[in-house]
């Protein structure tokens, strides 16, 4: 690849310390990324794509054009057939190669060449539903910059003009998705809109699928604005805040106007998106699908609301801010430069079987497709060359609540989302229920989330229950308070803030996908306490009729490290967590989990792991539980 980048010196002596003066990321994307990224957070936004994000694709392009389909990644292989939206990932990563703006006419006719050569060799493999959204966002992208015929031969177009179509995973007679969760309308919707603007078909499906997308949405999300990804179970998590942006980027993407009524709800996932802002560039930490994407997620939050005027000019700047934060983890943290790859799946990382290592070089292009499109808005908006401002955390301290609480949906059941700043942590209290297949999950968990102290595993089931109270009944009955929250009640104190649930049955730990089973012979009262500090939950476990609690536990897994125990009073010298405080259990042991592939998270790998558990209990009376946990 050849560039013409007027990147600046002077720019690097304003931004960087002098030891990130030794930089020299080129096109062959060999250099040090992630050792240097630490010093830029500072760097434009559109630098850390031309210098890193540019030369990392075009070594993907080159190693993908030479291997062919014995292209290994990370020590993977990516043609493995168990990545379904590959060769749509491909399109768009080589798609945003050819359209770089800085590229020299002869780069672009090869990597024209590059495209065509990558189409004709993956036009036969499967292609499912993100997948063919990516090629066809790509096909139109280039069909606009006038290099649709030198990058696409006939015969492969006429094949993708078949293959390419929502109504393989949408029943065209009721508009329903194929055994997929609702998000995929919006996928649905933006490929039918490309094909019409490709020429494919007439806007009436498009319009169709619209219009089920948006009546399904306010269906499910209600007069709060977020979105139930299931038929009204309650699955709230990350993609409920984040689908209205996705909405609102293929409405941009496609040039149709977004209404009114999408902004006013694109605001309230904003308003969340800057609850959350950090200097370490951190986002959503709770339900499915995180680690590397639950960062993503604000950019795409973020940008949408920033091209549509949602934010207000101070809150642009410092949602760009915010932004490039998260540019500079995902050079950091999530990018390896000695594997050339992103990592989600080494260094004691972990993600759910839906992201797992089979899918490698989708997600080098997945991630990168993100980051280079929230660039391209930015960079419309003014900001390619803008330095961040360097005030966020402060700023983020001093207008974002200290405590913040948002409702997803009232009724039978409650379902909340309660933010907490402080000490620079950012902690999200999710109040939900995962529904058929996550409900069992930690990351589900009616938790306190925070990326560096208070995690969940994915795919975790009931095997450890992270912070969760487990009860075994008499009768062999396992119960566990994770999905059937009610009444919830938020208040405050002088120093503190508290919110209070209760939850008239528990759920029974069977393990077999379904739904949550609800068990009404226990009853809870719940109460979380929010100080400087501090944060501490209380249960109280009251059991009906002649029902009897047989023994009680309660799991801790931790980042932290040095331990010292006093009894139920677990104190750590290394880490972000200094004490993990029960009352109410007899005894608690803990163990080093280092090396136990069970053990890791989107964050890394767990170092210890206490379990407290008692047998000793007095039947005919409540059962109280509490924790504590002291973080600095």
């Amino acid at each position: 690849m050849s560039y013409r980048n007027p990147i600046l010196n002077n720019l690097y002596k304003l931004c960087i310390t002098a030891s990130a003066l030794a930089w020299n990321l080129t096109a062959s994307a060999n250099a040090n990324l992630a050792s240097q990224a630490a010093q830029a957070q500072l760097l434009p936004m559109n630098t850390m794509v031309q210098e890193s994000l540019y030369p990392q694709l075009d070594y993907l392009s080159q190693k993908l054009l030479a291997e062919r389909l014995q292209t290994t990644l990370a020590g993977y292989l990516a043609f493995n057939g168990k990545d379904k939206f590959l060769p749509g990932k491909i399109a768009t990563g080589l798609a945003h190669l050819m359209l770089n703006p800085a590229l020299t006419p002869e780069a672009r006719r090869k990597a024209a060449e590059n495209f065509r050569t990558s189409a004709d060799m993956t036009v036969d493999m499967e292609n499912h539903t993100w997948g063919i959204y990516y090629y066809l966002l790509s096909l139109q992208q280039i069909q606009q910059a006038g290099l649709l015929e030198q990058a696409v031969s006939p015969a492969t177009l006429a094949k993708l003009k078949k293959q390419l179509d929502w109504r393989s995973f949408v029943n065209e007679a009721d508009l329903k998705l194929i055994n997929l969760p609702t998000n995929y309308y919006g996928v649905a919707f933006g490929v039918a809109r490309l094909r019409m603007l490709l020429g494919w078909e007439d806007a009436s499906g498009s319009e169709k699928l619209l219009n089920t997308l948006l009546a399904h949405y306010d269906a499910h999300s209600g007069e709060y604005g977020f979105s139930d990804e299931t038929d009204g179970e309650g699955r709230f998590d990350r993609y409920s805040i984040l689908l209205i942006a996705e909405i609102c980027h293929r409405l941009i993407e496609t040039g149709k106007e977004v209404r009114p009524d999408l902004k006013l709800k694109l605001r309230k996932a904003a308003d969340i998106a800057l609850n959350m802002a950090n200097d370490k560039g951190d986002g959503f930490s709770f339900g499915r699908s995180i680690g590397a994407y639950g960062d993503t997620a604000i950019l795409e939050i973020l940008s949408a609301s920033a091209y549509l005027d949602v934010l207000t000019p101070t809150e642009k700047d410092y949602a760009y801010a915010y932004s490039t934060r998260v540019f500079n983890k995902f050079l950091s943290f999530w990018y390896d430069p000695q594997l050339h790859s992103v990592d989600l799946w080494g260094k004691g990382r972990k993600t759910d079987a839906y992201r797992g290592a089979h899918r490698v070089l989708g997600e080098n292009f997945s991630l990168l497709h993100q980051l280079l499109t929230t660039n391209a808005i930015w960079h419309k908006l003014g900001y390619d060359q803008r330095i961040p401002l360097a005030d966020l955390q402060a700023w983020a301290d001093k207008t974002q609540p200290r405590f913040s609480f948002n409702w997803f949906a009232r009724g039978e059941y409650d379902r909340a989302l309660a933010i907490y700043r402080d000490r620079q942590h950012v902690f999200s209290l999710l109040l939900a229920n995962g529904g058929a297949g996550q409900h069992a999950n930690s990351p589900y968990y009616p938790l306190p989330f925070s990326n560096d102290l208070i995690v969940g595993i994915p795919d975790s089931g009931f095997a450890h229950p992270q912070l969760i109270p487990s009860l075994t009944l008499t009768d062999g009955s396992k119960l566990l308070a994770t999905a059937f929250m009610s009444n919830i009640q938020t208040g405050k104190t002088e120093k503190a803030e508290f919110i209070s649930y209760q939850q008239s049955g528990l759920t029974r730990m069977t393990g077999d996908g379904k739904p949550p089973q609800k068990d009404e012979r226990i009853k809870l009262n719940s109460r979380y306490l929010f100080e400087p500090g501090s944060i501490s939950r209380s249960d109280e476990f009251t059991a009906t009729g002649s029902t009897q609690i047989q023994q009680a536990s309660l799991e801790f897994s931790s980042f932290s490290d040095a331990v010292r125990q006093d009894g139920n009073h677990i104190y750590f010298s290394k880490g972000g967590v200094t004490e993990f405080i029960v009352e109410g259990l007899e005894k608690c042991a803990v163990k080093r989990v280092v090396g136990d592939a069970y053990f890791q998270t989107p964050a890394g790998p767990f170092i210890n792991h206490i379990s407290c558990s008692t047998q000793q209990l007095k039947h005919g009376q409540p059962l109280k539980i509490k924790w504590t946990i002291r973080y600095q």
